[in-house]
């Protein structure tokens, strides 16, 4: 460990705790931040609706399956903009090294702070406390020596909870912890690892380093790191996100004429992870990938970002006139991307905060 204290942020149930705040008779009940409609996704659900099982990115109209009693509000992002430019606000009392990942999250870097705090343990509660006093929102903190265990340790207590990993306590931590928590380890890692024998970090440290970079390529090396709570990326301010997508493989591939209900439904997943985004998307990409594993791509840079995610799928749907493939041609897998993202002096778009 190089002696960092590292804190990470991630509000709660964020739009849908904003709609709650904003609106009383919603506090309490469950509530799912979506656009009505077949082919709408969750944006956000309270943790009263996710008792329910309703998650985001979810399918709407399951959501509703799962939870009818739910009250469906649709999203607001100039106001979820507003508000996370006020928690930025209060993040900047005490460092300027603050790395947003999202409207709803960010690390800091308060190894040193502006306010003289003794730990960063007090820092993250006077974070915490001062997010709840000004803005009647909560927030969980993790608090470790580096970002990889701070975004853990986050998760730990949520909602409204403070987990501190002492570097001392860092192995002892981790041996336990399903390798699924790791960042990178989606299904098809974790399955390769469960494979191999290795469902827990404890199980995966007992692997080398070349064992590891044999079965995943340089993978491995971040592999062999993070099992033994090495990392040593940097806080780094105002990172720039490169771009954002949605996509999905099917069990059976499809005809190209199928695709136009698939595209609605990934043009809502991609709007709502760019809107969290500090940036301005410019490019709409689609990714076709057939039958036989080419992949396709067709994007249109227009002459304004796409402002609404009706535009964003009228874009993402006509450029399907611009895949020419015989009639019989089936994919297997289709996504929706925005790309080529600007900062907001290079746009007429409004701004996407937190910077």
């Amino acid at each position: 460990m190089d002696g960092r204290k590292i804190v990470h942020i991630d509000m709660d149930a964020f739009y849908a705790s904003v709609e709650q705040r904003d609106n009383p008779d919603l506090r309490g009940k469950p509530v799912v931040v979506a656009w009505r409609g077949k082919r709408s996704v969750v944006c956000a659900a309270s943790y009263e609706a996710r008792r329910f099982g309703v998650r985001s990115a979810m399918a709407a109209v399951y959501a509703e399956r799962l939870c009818p009693q739910a009250t469906f509000v649709p999203p607001d992002f100039v106001r979820y903009r507003a508000v996370s430019r006020a928690v930025h606000g209060i993040l900047q009392r005490y460092t300027e090294l603050i790395e947003p990942l999202s409207l709803d999250e960010a690390y800091l870097d308060v190894t040193e702070n502006k306010a003289g705090i003794s730990t960063a343990t007090k820092v993250a509660s006077t974070i915490r406390r001062e997010i709840r006093e000004e803005l009647g929102l909560t927030a969980s903190a993790g608090v470790a020596p580096n970002k990889f265990l701070a975004k853990i340790a986050s998760d730990w207590r949520k909602p409204d909870g403070l987990f501190v990993i002492q570097p001392a306590d860092v192995e002892d931590f981790l041996t336990s912890l399903s390798v699924d928590r790791i960042p990178g380890v989606g299904k098809v890692t974790a399955e390769r690892l469960s494979r191999a024998g290795v469902r827990t970090v404890g199980e995966l440290r007992t692997h080398g380093l070349e064992e590891l970079q044999t079965l995943f390529g340089r993978y491995g090396q971040r592999l062999f790191e993070l099992a033994r709570g090495i990392d040593n990326n940097p806080v780094v301010p105002n990172r720039p996100t490169k771009s954002v997508s949605a996509e999905d493989t099917f069990e059976q591939d499809v005809l190209l004429a199928e695709t136009e209900p698939i595209i609605r439904r990934l043009a809502e997943k991609t709007w709502s992870a760019a809107s969290k985004q500090t940036r301005i998307a410019q490019t709409v990409v689609l990714k076709l990938k057939t039958s036989d594993f080419r992949v396709l791509t067709r994007s249109q840079t227009p002459n304004s970002p796409p402002e609404s995610v009706e535009e964003l799928t009228t874009i993402a749907l006509s450029l399907l006139q611009r895949v020419h493939t015989g009639p019989t041609q089936r994919f297997r897998l289709v996504g929706v991307g925005l790309g080529n993202f600007r900062d907001r002096e290079e746009c007429e778009a409004p701004m996407l905060p937190w910077h």
